[in-house]
């Protein structure tokens, strides 16, 4: 514990002397009464560029005066800015570089507004009835990366879950779970709202969602005060595609393959300040069979030893399908509504056979017993979401001044059966079995008020509040088989209902400025408080305490020559043990291997420090660099215990591995993440990225107190454009084998391979895609460890699969703006 706590400081010290180190090396700013402002637009939609690069230099030795990034509303401000001659530059990923020459400070005129600058992306033709404009795959924005999923070709046959383990700091494995930066507790949302969806299986929803219906995802590791504080892994924020250019225009978009299905329909229209959008997507996982094996041996009494070996296979399939509408209208000039409405639905269905061999055995080896058993299984989920949103914007006369009012609700309907039976293959008689209805219901609704009000070029404050409301009714009833009788009967003892409810009241103030005149901080406080009432049929009322979590965050950043930024992020994040963590419910529809809830769970703690670097290059090029240390208290894990014989109300099991979940004491991770995109010619980009943690798990668990080990990841990604509409892509994937609190979980490799073609100049494409293409498994073998049991299993997993797509976009497109002459975002005349 003690180097532990060395390890952290000696981390953080050092952290705060490189960034002390790299501030101190820059030289003592410039310093003068010139002001320059504007905004920076992108060329095509009209829309803001967000933290973009912009820089003031000499005009005679380019030497750098200032510089600044634009903020979300694409404005930026230079000041203490000494008479004299300049050039203007900005500079953003996916863009052109844009160049104002002869910018005179003097006397005469010391405040500059160079208005709106528009930026023309890297590959943009502007006509009058077609836009094909190209952004970076990956955006690094001063408080999120943004990863743009349209130019990821190898992923336009996958879903949701394919395209999240391209990005930079997530981790997704085998079966879809979700890591960022080596924590699964993520914050999932749509379009920047919650739903009741997550709620369920994330790793099921995401394999439902089309890749090809995703417009890009946010990923936020550190989020300030004005973000929920759910989460604390951070924030993954699902951005649907929708268009806000002038006109009717939209795209449809089919997907055939051997293991993945789907389409997707986009309608968007837009005239004058109104607007509205409409999709349909749909999704299927062709039938797969994983196949099965394992061998637990635990320890029954100082005498007596159980092995319990076990080879089957499932096969299941998955559907999806999500469709909705919204828009977006300015009532009045500087007041916007905006409204939406979505569905959601995803079922799996899965059916399996486990051949089991129970064998006791003394201390000398001599068996004792030995039967055959046959276990088939049955398991049906079906899930239903309905979510709508309303929100308000003000904008008032004062650059950056705006109220925003919001309200969004989700509802969701949930469905699950399982039945299964246990055959003696000796007498050819069922021994046990069981089935087991479950419907539940799910409501969540969110009211949130934000205001941000600037009071001069370095100084604003934020301020919000918000209420978020959550529920859940749900009912459980098992039948078990009567073997004298052959009937199902009701189990009042395993049958279940709960009724939980989840408040959480919350409000915040930040407030940003600059220090010096070349640090930029911001610094907020949030404060959170939660209610939770639960009601478990199979053990009451629980005495669940309300609490208050204070949440506070702190952002320094400073920008350097030549399109570098550094930063250094302090955030604290809580983990709400949800409805599905509490239920002491006792899931026994596989007899050998039980589950259960723990309604006495404490919230997860974690406080999270980054400190990053990033470089934009000229030519396209950028390196991402992050250092991050997160320590959690109250850790939530879930652990298997072994139990010679378990009880169940009237039932007792034998020879059976519990699994539960508790706060099972506390987590120390530290790590390193390096991303870098290289334009190594003009047809050639490689994209790569390595990342790796040191993880410290301090249990209670009689397994063991401390573990440790080290984590990675590494993946490449080639793109090559053997023509302007002809490309080829490879993308490789390796992750180590990681840790938890009782063994590893085993590593994997994906790699996958992709080309497209477009067509129709530009409005369609065609794309054939391979994953896994000459193994048609991928070979998992995971180990796990108690007090008094071991537990070696081996997975099958079905990965291969081949995919082809065509996707076409339609609808002439109408721009205000006029058209430029020309393609270059350089102008040679002075500043007005």
């Amino acid at each position: 514990m003690i180097g532990v706590r060395r390890f952290i400081f000696s981390g953080l010290a050092i952290m705060l002397f490189m960034f002390t180190s790299l501030v101190n090396a820059q030289q003592a700013p410039v310093t003068g009464s010139g002001k320059i402002d504007g905004r920076i637009i992108d060329s095509a939609t009209g829309q803001a560029v967000e933290y973009a690069s912009v820089s003031i230099a000499s005009q005679t030795d380019n030497k750098e005066i200032n510089g600044a990034t634009t903020d979300d509303k694409g404005f930026f401000k230079l000041t203490g800015i000494p008479d004299g001659t300049y050039k203007l530059m900005v500079y953003f990923v996916g863009y052109q570089t844009y160049t104002k020459n002869n910018i005179v400070i003097g006397k005469a005129k010391s405040s500059i507004s160079v208005g709106d600058i528009k930026l023309h992306s890297t590959s943009a033709s502007l006509k009058t009835a077609e836009i094909s404009a190209h952004k970076s795959i990956i955006e690094n924005k001063i408080d999120k990366m943004v990863y743009n999923v349209e130019n990821d070709v190898t992923s336009q046959t996958g879903v949701a879950s394919d395209v999240l383990k391209k990005i930079p700091q997530v981790d997704v494995d085998i079966d879809g779970n979700v890591q960022l930066q080596g924590n699964s507790n993520i914050r999932f949302l749509i379009n920047g709202k919650p739903s009741t969806i997550f709620g369920n299986n994330i790793a099921d929803v995401l394999q439902a969602i089309p890749a090809s219906q995703i417009q890009s995802i946010e990923v936020i590791t550190s989020p300030g005060a004005k973000y929920d504080a759910e989460g604390t892994g951070g924030i993954i924020n699902i951005i649907m595609k929708k268009s806000t250019a002038q006109g009717i225009n939209g795209s449809v978009t089919l997907t055939g393959g051997t293991r993945l299905e789907n389409g997707s329909f986009n309608l968007n229209a837009r005239k004058g300040v109104f607007g509205a959008h409409a999709y349909f997507s749909g999704n299927t996982q062709l039938l797969s069979t994983t196949l099965t094996n394992s061998n637990r041996t635990g320890q029954d009494t100082g005498s007596t030893t159980s092995t319990l070996l076990q080879s089957g296979s499932n096969s299941f399939t998955r559907l999806g399908y999500q469709t909705g509408a919204g828009f977006d209208w300015e009532i009045a000039p500087k007041n916007t509504i905006s409204g939406s409405i979505g569905y959601f639905y995803y079922g799996v269905n899965s059916n399996g056979t486990s051949n089991r061999e129970s064998i006791l055995q003394d201390i000398y080896s001599n068996r004792l017993s030995d039967s055959t058993n046959l276990l088939n299984t049955g398991n049906f989920y079906h899930s239903h979401a309905l979510d709508y949103s309303f929100d308000y914007k003000k904008e008032f006369k004062k650059e950056g001044q705006e109220l925003d009012i919001s309200y969004s609700a989700s509802s969701g309907n949930d469905y699950s059966y399982y039945n299964q039976s246990l055959e003696n293959l000796n007498t050819q008689l069922n021994t046990s079995g069981s089935y087991g209805n479950n419907p539940d219901n799910t409501k969540g609704t969110n009211i949130g008020i934000d205001y941000t009000h600037p009071v001069n070029d370095s100084l604003s404050f934020e301020a919000g509040a918000k209420a978020e409301f959550y529920s859940v009714n749900s009912s459980s009833d098992v039948y078990l088989l009567n073997t004298e009788t052959g009937n199902y009967d009701y189990s009042t003892t395993q049958s279940n209902s709960l009724n939980y409810q989840n408040s959480v009241y919350a409000a915040y103030a930040s407030c940003s400025f600059r220090m010096f005149r070349w640090l930029d901080v911001k610094i907020g406080y949030r404060d959170e408080y939660t209610m939770t009432n639960a009601y478990f049929s199979a053990a009451g009322n629980v005495n669940i305490p309300s609490y208050n979590t204070p949440v506070p965050s702190i952002t320094i950043a400073h920008k350097l020559k030549n399109s570098q930024t550094i930063k250094l992020a302090y955030t604290h994040r809580i983990q709400r043990p949800d409805d599905g963590d509490l239920n002491p419910f006792i899931n026994a529809s596989d007899p050998q291997n039980l589950s259960t809830g723990n309604p006495y769970l404490q919230p997860e703690i974690g406080n999270k420090i980054e400190f990053s670097y990033s470089k934009t290059y000229e030519k396209g090029g950028n390196i991402f660099i992050t250092l991050f240390y997160r320590g959690n208290i109250d850790d939530i894990q879930s652990y298997t215990n072994y139990y010679p014989t378990y009880k169940i109300g009237d039932s007792t099991y034998t020879n059976v591995s519990v699994r539960t979940i508790d706060n099972i004491g506390h987590e120390d991770n530290y790590g390193l993440n390096i991303y870098g995109s290289v334009p190594v010619t003009k047809k050639l980009n490689i994209r790569g990225n390595l990342s790796g943690f040191q993880r410290y798990i301090v249990t209670g668990l009689s397994s063991g107190g401390n573990i440790s080990g080290f984590n990675y990841r590494i993946n490449m990604n080639v793109t090559y454009d053997i023509t302007n509409s002809f490309t080829i892509e490879g993308f490789g994937n390796f992750n180590s084998p990681r840790i938890n609190a009782q063994g590893t979980v085993p590593s994997f490799t994906t790699y996958n391979l992709a080309i497209r073609k477009q067509l129709f100049h530009k409005k369609g494409s065609i794309a054939i895609t391979a994953t896994n293409a000459f193994s048609r498994y991928i070979n998992q073998t995971t180990n796990l460890t108690g007090s008094n049991f071991t537990i070696i299993s081996t997975r099958q997993v079905p990965y291969q699969s081949f995919g082809f797509n065509f996707t076409y976009k339609f609808g002439k497109l109408e721009f205000k703006e006029d058209k430029q002459p020309d393609n270059s975002n350089s102008d040679p005349q002075g500043g007005n």
